[in-house]
């Protein structure tokens, strides 16, 4: 046998994913909750466990409808198992960011062979996009892995030779696609859905909807769904419309939700988040649209597939009104499978120059790198972005030695090795802008405030937050605030509780001299005209972007 095409031994595969979860994990705690995404999924969990209602989850103490509850609950399970820290925070888009990669890699094992397996984990591992969103307390890993589980076990049981078995994959299948509809609502049958349908019209294979399991699918599916969203309705009957009219409907189809981008945003997105394989990537693609190894029409085709649903979502995404980053993370796997496909039969020579092509990229950003102090304000002043740099200078230079280590090995038939190395410095890439962020977290976080906030708390004071709302200073003070002038994402919740907020700065005014002892955080600027307007306050802490003060009368704290 070729030693260039043989695949990775069990010893192997075991001290890798070992290696992998050691690196992947270690850094959980390292960096301060960022605003406002951490602060908002670490402080939902945290108020769901102190009010012990597990049904309506609540933001700031007001009911908070945008997003079903499943990360909540494991976020708050995990709370309650370790206690409330960074890394709790941060388990589940971790946790499922790695069995995300493990699933991938079965996927290929099963789909092709074992080798194509390890290359396609690797590749999804070390993508950069993938990899930042695994190490974020935010809801799209999650999502993003229960749609790759949905994606996976369908393959699985259309490829399966033994009727048990593609029964048995295609209720997992429906079952994933509940999680997924747990995880962020509608997309987790939806995308699916439309996928399946744009996939039959493509390869005009119509013999797989016999195939579906559909009645015992739909009562697996429903199983997984219905309690809490009857529970959740129950309890709130104002829930159904907000949930799916106005977050699905009304988000997608207009621009609502403050969220509107151009319809190209995604392609340097994508393009950017599967370095260092975006080479290797544009010669799948382009070996797929030359029709090259093209299973016949009518046939099951786990490639066709695979496009089709990284197509399909990329599309869907890039028409909507809505679009952040993340939205896009549920095509990486299906690109990983694909990536990896190609380069497991790829010459290696053709490989060498595209790890070679990311050399001159790698060396470009490290001396654009500086750049990014030009993003500097009066919030986020210019030395944070200036700690950041050489971090980010250390990132392209991981990348910079894997791609010249990896075209060496590849020129020396070592493909599993290179792309092992190559791999592992996306990895180390990753960590070090990860680590290199925290940086900022003076401006980007409430963790620093927060402790020169926590001596002057005392249980059941009034704390207000005036003109704004720091989404990180709850979870870091294990308390909610009362709104003041500023409904931000919570305007639906205080139509429901209006009481549980201060409409405008003046009624502010007029209650908080009446106040034996109260907190309050606001802009530096709001803090000014407030003491331009002579109302009394004594500063205990500010930094560049918040002001927190107490009543004057208060003397020391306790």
């Amino acid at each position: 046998m070729n030693p260039d095409r043989q695949a990775p031994s069990a010893l192997a595969l075991a001290l890798a994913i070992a290696l992998l979860a050691v690196v992947w994990f270690a850094t959980l705690g390292h960096n301060a909750l960022v605003r406002p995404d951490e602060g908002r999924y670490a402080e939902i969990p945290r108020e769901m466990l102190a009010s012990g209602d597990w049904i309506t989850p609540r933001l700031d103490g007001l009911k908070y409808f945008e997003k079903p509850a499943l990360q909540y609950w494991a976020t708050a399970i995990a709370y309650r198992g370790f206690g409330l820290h960074e890394w709790t925070a941060r388990l589940w888009s971790a946790l499922t960011g790695f069995l995300g990669i493990l699933l991938t890699g079965y996927t290929g094992a099963r789909l092709y062979d074992r080798r194509t397996g390890f290359i396609a984990a690797a590749i999804l591992a070390s993508s950069f996009l993938y990899f930042a969103i695994g190490h974020i307390a935010i809801l799209d890993m999650g999502v993003t892995f229960f749609m790759l589980a949905s994606l996976a076990t369908l393959l699985l049981a259309q490829t399966s030779s033994s009727a048990t078995a593609q029964r048995n994959w295609m209720l997992a299948c429906w079952a994933a696609m509940g999680l997924s509809m747990l995880s962020k609502g509608l997309i987790g049958i939806a995308l699916p859905g439309a996928v399946l349908i744009t996939y039959s019209l493509v390869q005009r294979d119509w013999h797989i909807w016999r195939r579906l399991y559909l009645l015992s699918g739909l009562a697996v599916f429903a199983l997984i769904t219905l309690p809490w969203f009857v529970l959740v309705s129950r309890a709130n009957p104002e829930f159904l419309w907000f949930f799916f009219i106005h977050e699905h409907f009304e988000r997608f189809l207009t621009p609502e939700a403050g969220r509107v981008h151009p319809w190209y945003t995604f392609i340097p997105v994508v393009a950017l988040g599967m370095l260092p394989w975006l080479a290797p990537l544009i010669a799948s693609l382009r070996e797929a649209l030359s029709g090259k190894s093209q299973r016949p029409r009518g046939s099951f085709s786990p490639e066709s597939m695979l496009w089709v649903w990284s197509g399909f979502i990329f599309l869907f995404f890039s028409v909507s009104h809505s679009k952040l980053v993340p939205y896009i993370l549920p095509i990486f796997p299906a690109l990983a499978l694909l990536t990896a496909r190609y380069i497991a039969s790829a010459p290696g020579r053709s490989l060498a120059w595209q790890f070679t092509l990311l050399m001159p990229l790698a060396l470009a950003l490290f001396g654009l790198a500086p750049l990014v102090e030009r993003s500097a304000s009066s919030e986020v002043p210019l030395e944070l972005y200036a700690r950041f740099v050489p971090w980010l200078q250390a990132g392209a230079l991981f990348w910079l030695a894997g791609a010249a280590a990896a075209s060496v090995l590849v020129r020396r038939n070592h493909t599993l090795s290179a792309i092992a190395i190559m791999a592992l410095s996306g990895v180390l890439m990753g960590q070090s802008v990860y680590l290199g962020y925290d940086e900022l977290s003076p401006a980007s976080s409430g963790r620093d405030i927060a402790a020169r906030i926590r001596p002057w708390l005392r249980p059941g004071v009034p704390f207000y937050s005036v003109a704004m709302y720091e989404q990180t200073l709850p979870p870091y003070l294990q308390r909610t605030m009362t709104l003041v002038a500023h409904p931000d994402e919570m305007q639906f919740g205080i139509q429901q509780e209006p009481q549980k907020w201060i409409p405008t700065v003046a009624e502010f005014e007029r209650i908080w001299p009446r106040q034996p002892y109260a907190l309050a955080v606001m802009s530096p600027a709001e803090y000014r005209k407030l003491q331009a307007d002579g109302l009394a306050m004594q500063v205990i802490a500010s930094d560049t972007r918040r002001t927190v003060v107490v009543t004057p009368h208060t003397g020391t704290h306790s």
